[in-house]
């Protein structure tokens, strides 16, 4: 009987660590995308735990006409898929600002959303980078001249540092 509970123990053991994977404690780049103009964001990953992380992606717009930021906030739940290639869901919010003036036109305002977000990445064995494709639908609640619209989806191309 002893040797039938050690095997379930060891059998159950080894069902965990097939599971689990190996979140980087940070990990800090660039998510290029169309993101509604603002093209570029710096990206900041925080591992919480063997699944969960959190990602802050600020993006900055300074053109002729418009000036704006975007700060995002994203709690993702990470999947492993194989060897270094996982999959993650997230869901979070962000806050901006804009301002802007074009032919006598100006204004300025704040930007508030919602945002989901699912997609893949590979983390390098060799070097601690890691390669991200993913997509981030975002709702806005306070449409404006600014933005014409109350929904943007965003498909955007990471990389990232590793430490």
């Amino acid at each position: 009987m002893k040797k039938i509970i050690l095997f379930a123990i060891m059998l159950i053991g080894l069902a965990f660590t097939a599971q689990a994977q190996k979140i980087s404690k940070n990990a800090l780049g660039l998510r290029l995308g169309d993101n509604d103009g603002f093209g570029g964001e710096v990206s900041y990953q925080r591992g919480l735990s063997k699944n969960n992380r959190l990602e802050l992606d600020l993006g900055f717009r300074n053109s002729k006409d418009v000036n704006a930021f975007k700060l995002v906030g994203l709690y993702q739940w990470v999947w492993d898929i194989d060897k270094g290639f996982n999959w993650y869901a997230g869901v979070g919010g962000g806050v901006g600002s804009w301002s802007y003036d074009k032919n006598g036109y100006s204004g300025s305002g704040t930007i508030l959303l919602a945002a989901g977000d699912i997609g893949i990445e590979y983390n390098f064995q060799e070097a601690p980078i890691q390669l991200s494709l993913d997509f981030r639908p975002e709702i806005y609640f306070n449409s404006d001249k600014y933005r014409e619209r109350s929904f943007g989806p965003d498909i955007g191309l990471g990389i990232r540092y590793r430490f």
